[in-house]
C-alpha cells in the first residue's frame, strides 16, 4: 500500500486531501501546527477506511523544520511514495503595512521548506524508483498581484521551481504536479487578512481541489490548473502587456 505526506493538513485543501487518498488507498502521514486538528483528522480517517494515519505536529515555517519532518519519516521507516508541499499562507495589505516578519515566515514556508522537503523526498524517490511530488502554488503565480505581493511572488518560484524540477527528475521515473487553484474555500482568506465578502461568492471547495489534484496526479500532468475560467485567464495573459495585468490585479485586491 502506498503513502502520500500531506503538509498543511489540519484543515481546508489539506484535510481534504487526505480523506481522498485515504479513500484511494493511501497510508497517510500527516503534518501541520495543530495537534488536534491531527489527532480528530486521524481518529476519523482511521474509522471510515482501512488505512493508517501517522502524524506529526511541526511549523514547517520554522529552521530546519523540512530536515526535521525527513528524519521523523526516516525514524518510522515510511517509504513516502507522494508529498504534496500543501503547507502555505498568504497575506493581504500594501506591502510597506505588512509585518516584514510575518512575510519572512510566509517566504520561509511557502519557498524555502517547499524546496528542501522536494530535494529530500526526490533524493529518496530516484532511491526508492519511484515517486510523485505535487506542489500546490496558486492563480497567482502567474502575474503580480499587488496587496499580494510577496504571496504572488512566491507562488510564481512555486510554479517555475516545480516545472524545471519536472522536467529533470522525469527521466528517474519521479513526477512533479504544480496544481494552481484560483479563490477557494479554505481558512486562506482569514489567515491572509480579507475581510468578510471580498472573496467572491461561488468559489469552488477544498473538496473538488482535492479531487481533481488526485487526477491530476494519475495523469502525471507537470501543469495543472483549477477551473476552465482559470486556465483561459492564465492563458490570456500572454496576450496582455504585464503593466495592464498588474493594474487589473490590483484593482481585484484592493481594499475597499
Amino acid at each position: 500500500m502506498k503513502t502520500v505526506l500531506i503538509t498543511g493538513a489540519s484543515s481546508g485543501i489539506g484535510l481534504e486531501l487526505a480523506h481522498v487518498y485515504a479513500e484511494n488507498g493511501y497510508n497517510l502521514f500527516i503534518t501541520a501546527r495543530r495537534e488536534n486538528n491531527l489527532i480528530d483528522l486521524k481518529n476519523t480517517i482511521e474509522k471510515k477506511h482501512n488505512v493508517k494515519v501517522d502524524y506529526f505536529p511541526l511549523d514547517l515555517s520554522k529552521p530546519d523544520s523540512a530536515e526535521i519532518l525527513h528524519a521523523k519519516t526516516k525514524e518510522l521507516s515510511i517509504i513516502t511514495d507522494v508529498l504534496i508541499n500543501n503547507a502555505g499562507f498568504g497575506l493581504f495589505d500594501e506591502f510597506v503595512d505588512s509585518d516584514i516578519s510575518k512575510i519572512e515566515m510566509m517566504l520561509s514556508l511557502n519557498i524555502l521548506s517547499l524546496t528542501k522537503l522536494s530535494h529530500l523526498y526526490a533524493t529518496d524517490m530516484i532511491k526508492q524508483g519511484s515517486g510523485h511530488i505535487i506542489n500546490i502554488a496558486s492563480m497567482a503565480a502567474f502575474q503580480p498581484v499587488p496587496y499580494l505581493a510577496a504571496y504572488s511572488a512566491s507562488k510564481t518560484y512555486v510554479l517555475n521551481f516545480s516545472e524545471a524540477i519536472a522536467h529533470e527528475l522525469k527521466p528517474k521515473n519521479v513526477f512533479v504536479t504544480v496544481i494552481n487553484p484560483g479563490a477557494t474555500e479554505s481558512e486562506f482568506a482569514d489567515t491572509a487578512g480579507f475581510k468578510e465578502g471580498e472573496f467572491e461568492s461561488k468559489i469552488p471547495t477544498s473538496r473538488s481541489l482535492a479531487e481533481f489534484t488526485f487526477k491530476e496526479m494519475k495523469k502525471k500532468k507537470v501543469l495543472s490548473m483549477h477551473g476552465t475560467k482559470n486556465a483561459i485567464l492564465a492563458f490570456s495573459q500572454r496576450f496582455v502587456p504585464r503593466s495592464v495585468v498588474t493594474k487589473m490585479a490590483a484593482s481585484m485586491m484592493k481594499k475597499n
